[in-house]
């Protein structure tokens, strides 16, 4: 499950909650480990994000529901994303 839409919303959601600071300080590589052996919590906060992204406030108290692990795997998928975007308009 891939995030769709607007990825700056789901960004700015999470950081008025407060994750994407912590993600920059942490070593991704043990927490993309986990979220390769169980997906399920990531594709359960894409879906979310996915969903309320239109309204940031109804997004943030969604997410508000998840707990700290999965909104750190939805930040990190953020920030592949954005990274897939604009390698992508790098070689066009």
């Amino acid at each position: 499950m891939y995030l769709q839409g607007n990825l700056q919303a789901v960004f700015d959601a999470l950081y008025e909650l407060g994750v994407i600071e912590p993600v920059l300080q942490m070593d991704w590589q043990n927490a993309l480990k986990e979220v390769n052996q169980d997906p399920a919590p990531l594709f359960e906060v894409v879906k979310v994000a996915n969903s309320f992204q239109h309204d940031a406030g109804v997004l943030m108290a969604k997410l508000e529901d998840f707990d700290e692990r999965s909104l750190e795997y939805l930040a990190m998928e953020v920030a592949r994303e954005y990274a897939d975007f604009h390698a992508r308009n790098e070689i066009h």
